[in-house]
Order: structure tokens, then C-alpha cells, then sequence
């Protein structure tokens, strides 16, 4: 593994969208494997200047989201597909057409999970993925289990997930309880992983995951595993 400490919440946003820019610049069509929630933000706003700046490109590029609520539409400013959309998409030269994530309005957990395998496996190893870290060691929503789950599938979301998500939406009761993720096998066929920790609170969970037994209770414990996996951590200041 390859280790960066960033100094401020800034300074890991800006190593990691050089990472993934320089993927897209050596590899044009490149396929990246994207993250929600708040660390990643910092990163889609570098990677959006750079692009106003003329320094990258998006136009052949191909992403594969992590995960999507379930019973959430693209239209919901709570859903994934809406955060992609305004916090990335919207403001570089990606085809939609290229852009995906689970259907979180289908209502047939198998049928969604086969589907989103289908489009993983049709456009073969994510180059890069952009992985964060649950406070309970998740990384997609991968949740602390008996098992690690291999492809897509639908998960019920930990207690410790749903009030970390708790401050997306108007109280805890409406945060979704279930959603479509990834499994440990799609995450872990990628060439590359790119795992990015922010704030103090995570440096415990990090070491256990990386320094502790592999296990489906710290399901990040996995990336010990994987050959190529760069973390980014930043423990000091979190601000966004």
C-alpha cells in the first residue's frame, strides 16, 4: 500500500483529484469506480476546476457508482444519481450515457442487483475506484457482517450508517434503511483503489482496517488483500 497524509481536508481532496486525473489523461476511456457522501466532495470541485481550466477531459470516460438508495429516484436530491449529477456531471463533458448506478425505484432487490452486475461485468476492470471509509469500517455499503458479500447486492443499512446519513435529510426516520451496493468481489477487481479518510474520529477504524485481522466485521479489512491500494488520510482538520 502507499500512504499520504494530507496535512487539511484541502490538501487530501487535491492529492486525491491528482490521482484521478492523472487516470483519466494516461487512459482517456478509463473507467472509474465513483463515491458519495462528504469526503469525496472536495475532490469532484478540484477535478471540475481543473476541467474549466481545459486540463482534462471527460468526453470518453465511464463511471460506475459505488451504490444508490433504494426506493429513492434520480430526482431526489437525496438520491445518489442527483448528487453525481450536481456535484460532477453537471459541470464537465461526461456523457450521461456513460454514467452509472444502481435503480434505486426498483422495488425487486434481485432484478436490480443482476442488472448492475450486468453493466460492472459489461465494461470489464474498473481502472480506478475512489473508495471512503464508514466510521464502522464499510467501505461502499458494505456492512460489518458474517460474510463478505462478492457482487451487487441489497443491504439493510447499520444504525451506525443511517445516523451518520442522518445529516443529509430532514431526522433520522427519513433516511432510507436499505440500499443497492457493490459487493466486496466488484470492489476489489479494480485495478486500482483510492481510499480517502477524513477526520480524527477514523483514525482508529483505519488501523484495524489495514493493520488488523481480515475479517466481514471491518469489511474494509479486505483491501489488505488487493495489490494496489494508495490511502489518503487526513486526521487533523475536516472542514468542507
Amino acid at each position: 500500500m502507499i500512504f499520504y497524509k494530507a496535512k487539511d481536508y484541502q490538501d487530501l481532496s487535491r492529492k486525491a483529484a491528482n490521482i484521478i486525473s492523472a487516470q483519466i489523461i494516461m487512459k482517456p476511456d478509463c473507467v472509474l469506480g465513483l463515491a458519495t457522501g462528504s469526503s469525496p466532495l472536495g475532490i469532484y470541485k478540484q477535478l471540475i476546476e481543473w476541467y474549466q481550466k481545459g486540463d482534462l477531459d471527460f468526453s470518453q470516460v465511464t463511471t460506475i457508482n459505488l451504490d444508490e438508495y433504494k426506493g429513492i429516484g434520480a430526482d431526489n436530491p437525496q438520491s445518489y444519481r442527483y448528487y453525481m449529477e450536481h456535484q460532477l456531471f453537471a459541470h464537465v463533458n461526461i456523457d450521461r450515457l456513460r454514467t452509472f448506478l444502481p435503480d434505486g425505484m426498483e422495488q425487486d432487490s434481485k432484478k436490480a442487483c443482476e442488472e448492475y452486475n450486468r453493466i460492472i461485468h459489461e465494461h470489464g476492470e474498473i481502472d480506478l475506484q475512489l473508495l471512503g471509509l464508514g466510521r464502522n469500517g464499510h467501505i461502499g455499503f458494505n456492512e460489518p457482517g458474517g460474510a463478505f458479500e462478492k457482487e451487487t447486492h441489497c443491504v439493510n443499512l447499520s444504525m451506525s450508517t443511517i445516523e451518520a446519513n442522518q445529516r443529509f435529510f430532514e431526522s433520522k426516520e427519513k433516511v432510507p434503511k436499505q440500499a443497492y451496493t457493490m459487493g466486496i468481489k466488484n470492489i476489489m477487481q479494480a485495478k486500482r483503489i483510492l481510499l480517502i479518510v477524513n477526520g480524527k474520529e477514523k483514525e482508529q477504524i483505519l488501523e484495524r482496517a489495514l493493520n488488523g485481522p481480515i475479517t466481514p466485521q471491518v469489511p474494509a479489512s479486505i483491501l489488505q488483500l488487493h495489490s494496489n491500494v494508495t490511502v489518503i488520510k487526513n486526521i487533523g482538520k475536516q472542514y468542507i
